[in-house]
């Protein structure tokens, strides 16, 4: 209780001059835009990896060549990108995996948790919650890493291969190096919080504080130590050992924004395993499907169910994805998805969804209400639904900011797919950076910014996804599954994997992207080059992805009462899609990502 007390009390001392009534209501990008890239996609007839970056799928690929499954594949590919794209994912975050091995379908849940000394006002002070910007640097929004005991667990039921052996990838880059891209150094150039953590400044930037060069050939032995620590003792070292103590100690010990984290909670993490949450829908070519992914406390698939759900009321919806009458009736139909998100969707270990029932908000009676709320005009206000007989104690949760990810595809061959995404929240996470002490290492997430920073709203009333010790904060995490279904409603084959980084965007970058794939005739590849557009709030503005939509769109979108904002959408897509030749892969050109198989 003491060390609960000098650390919250520290906390509110060293970041107390600067208060807000609220987080920022601005949606902002994971990442700034670095541009676009050639791709065009890979055909491949057995098996494959889509990942965020070339490295790391080609490591997926050579573990599949070795006979490894799906998780084994996955594994290599996250300790990779832990690696070469540190700023979006990492075995100091979380994942939620998808995993399908031909019958069984599987939630893995790596998510974060708060920690157990964890105040709900954590984020407050005077009775006003704080800056983002005070908090998402330091030890204070630092949550439970549950990426490597999720992975372990899954490769303890899945795994084909050694566990050993999906290390030796990533080791032998991080001791030989891999040459800084360009999407990493642009994304160093306009980083300022990574500069305040020593043992960061020591790995990235040079000595007169500029980021390393593009091609800069750069090595991590504090890293490949800790890869060898757990690829030869399991994960002990890095939930009750050396590791986690450095950890621990790099939270708690932080000069200007210290957190709660301790061995304690780094020995009681483990991951939860859950049931996969569908939906029933139909394409344009009256294909009979099966959307399949993670429900609370993702919010990514019930979003997209509810958005899909509502869209199929509309039988006279163009499919022209850049039209005026498809965007305002998209944005409208996810408005109203996000107001649900905002009052019910949170960590199932604490709140009760509304009907007792995560996939009444699924329901087709419900949607077709819903729906009956769009109309030629923008609605002036976007409230929650109400799924069950009694209304929600809960209070809606303000708007919120959320940041970056990664996301992973696979097929192994053998009948098995993971659809993968994992974060550690802001880019570069917390800026905290920890090894086994020598240079390098990996990155801690802020995944506790994903709470509510308010508890309560001015009436009392809790917010379901407020913060509470052990919990897990909401996420828009949306690793999709998508399988053909028989006459009676039977899962099938599988049909599209995908999944995408981009805070709060990832509902609309993957709902977006497969409804081309489903109603517009597209392939993967040309589906997720379509311009995006999407809310960040129930009842902010539309915001458009710069500069693909003309003035005439935006126009067009205000005569119908919209607020249209043109923003950098970084998507990252990765999808592997079913075709007459076997599989389809594609990157998104947004960002480096790339596919690998056979």
């Amino acid at each position: 209780m003491f060390l609960r007390r000098l650390i919250h009390a520290s906390c509110l001392l060293l970041i107390g001059h600067s208060l807000a009534m609220g987080q920022t209501t601005s949606s902002t990008q994971p990442e700034p835009s670095t541009g676009l890239q050639a791709s065009a996609g890979l055909q491949f007839k057995q098996r494959g990896v889509a990942s965020a970056h070339p490295l790391a799928s080609q490591a997926g690929y050579r573990i599949l060549q070795a006979g490894g499954s799906a998780v084994d594949a996955a594994i290599a590919v996250q300790l990779v990108l832990t690696l070469v794209e540190p700023q979006s994912s990492g075995i100091g975050g979380g994942a939620f995996m998808l995993h399908h091995d031909g019958r069984q379908l599987q939630v893995f849940d790596g998510r974060e948790t708060a920690p157990l000394l964890a105040p709900s006002d954590l984020f407050m002070l005077n009775g006003r919650p704080l800056m983002f910007n005070d908090v998402v640097a330091g030890g204070r929004a630092v949550g439970v890493p549950g990426l490597l005991r999720m992975l372990a667990t899954a490769h303890q039921q899945h795994g084909k291969l050694a566990w050993a052996s999906l290390f030796e990838p990533a080791i032998e880059l991080a001791e030989k190096g891999f040459p800084i891209s360009p999407r990493l150094h642009a994304l160093l150039k306009t980083e300022k919080s990574l500069l305040k953590d020593p043992q960061s400044v020591a790995y990235f930037f040079n000595p007169d504080g500029t980021p390393l060069p593009v091609g800069h050939v750069l090595t991590n032995p504090g890293l490949a130590a800790v890869y060898k620590a757990v690829a030869s003792r399991g994960i002990d070292p890095f939930y009750t050992g050396e590791i986690a103590q450095s950890i621990v100690n790099k939270v708690q010990q932080h000069p200007s924004n210290p957190g709660l984290l301790t061995m304690s909670d780094m020995k009681k993490y483990r991951p939860a395993i859950r049931e996969a949450l569908c939906f029933s829908h139909t394409a344009s070519n009256q294909k009979a499907l099966q959307i399949c992914g993670v429900g609370a406390p993702s919010s990514g698939l019930i979003a997209m169910g509810q958005t899909f759900g509502i869209l199929s009321q509309n039988n006279k919806l163009s499919n022209d994805l850049n039209s005026i009458d498809w965007l305002h009736n998209y944005n409208e139909a996810a408005r109203l998805a996000f107001a649900d998100r905002a009052m019910y969707v949170a960590d199932p270990a604490f709140v009760s969804p509304p009907a007792n029932d995560w996939s009444s908000l699924l329901k087709p009676a419900y949607l077709q209400q819903r729906a009956s709320l769009i109309a030629t005009y923008r609605a002036p206000n976007a409230a929650a639904g109400n799924p069950g007989s009694t209304a929600s104690s809960y209070a809606p949760m303000q708007d919120d900011v959320e940041y970056g990810t990664s996301h992973i595809s696979i097929v192994d061959g053998l009948g098995n797919a993971v659809s993968m995404t994992s974060s550690i929240e802001s880019g570069f996470g917390a800026r905290i950076m920890v090894s086994s002490g020598e240079r390098g290492g990996f990155l801690l997430n802020n995944q506790l910014t994903d709470f509510s920073f308010s508890p309560r709203d001015e009436n009392g009333a809790a917010v379901a996804n407020r913060l509470q010790a052990g919990k897990r904060p909401r996420s828009s995490m949306n690793p999709i599954l998508v399988f053909a279904t028989d006459a009676q409603g039977q899962r099938g084959p599988l049909q599209v994997n995908m999944g995408s980084p981009g805070g709060a965007m990832i509902i609309h970058y993957t709902s977006q992207s497969l409804w081309a794939m489903l109603h517009a005739n597209m392939n993967a590849q040309d589906a997720i080059k379509q311009p995006h557009s999407g809310v960040g709030a129930a009842n902010g503005p539309i915001l458009l992805e710069k500069p693909l939509f003309s003035a005439d769109t935006m126009d067009s979108l205000r005569a119908r009462g919209h607020e249209v904002v043109q923003i950098d959408m970084n998507s990252g897509l990765q999808v592997i899609q079913r075709d007459a030749q076997g599989w389809f892969g594609a990157a998104d050109p947004r960002r480096e990502g790339s596919v690998s198989g056979d």
